[in-house]
């Protein structure tokens, strides 16, 4: 059993018989009365945001979960299609289970799936992955204006933001859960 004290973004929980995770959460308290934990949590099975208030202190049983690394094959429409290093499994994972990122996963990448009684819930993304411009637009000369950005498309298909110094070939880390250009990847 977990208190409300151990909440926290991404904590999983079992709610009558649900599985529960937790978006975003804030303690509340108020002038005489005790303290609240007012949160949004998404239900696993179903997708659907709910909020949920529990008095400072609430029990919740804390869901068990195993994190079983495992390999991005390829995408085939809104599946993800895994592969298991040690045992060669199989294992397909919908797209909408998992927050952002998928635009930046190429063939090969680690990924961590989340499963809850031999059943995905869920998997959590390489933070950082180092992906080649397959094209953008040339930077004009004399348009540097401070911050001006332009978009790349990245060998993946991923779109990010980059300095208009970034040509096409050149290797980008990319922030995956921001789909964000980090830095430039001298190789």
């Amino acid at each position: 059993m977990a208190s409300t004290a151990d909440f926290r973004n991404g904590f999983v929980f079992l709610s009558e018989g649900e599985l529960f995770i937790i978006v975003d959460f804030q303690h509340f308290k108020m002038g005489r009365g005790g303290a609240y934990v007012r949160t949004k949590v998404r239900n696993l099975k179903t997708g659907r945001v709910l909020e949920k208030t529990f008095r400072s202190g609430d029990k919740v049983q804390e869901a068990e979960l195993e994190r079983r690394p495992m390999q991005f094959l390829y995408l085939d429409g809104e599946n993800l299609m895994l592969m298991a290093n040690d045992t060669y499994e199989q294992l397909t994972v919908p797209v909408a289970m998992i927050n952002s990122g998928t635009d930046f996963l190429k063939e090969g990448e680690k990924v961590a799936v989340l499963l809850h009684d031999d059943q995905p819930i869920g998997a959590e993304l390489p933070n950082f992955v180092h992906l080649k411009v397959a094209s953008t637009e040339p930077g004009v000369r004399g348009d540097t204006v401070s911050g001006a950005t332009k978009k790349a498309v990245l060998e993946t298909g991923g779109v990010v933001l980059v300095p208009l110094f970034i040509e096409e070939g050149e290797v980008l880390k990319v922030d995956t859960r921001t789909a964000t250009y980090i830095e430039r990847v001298r190789e």
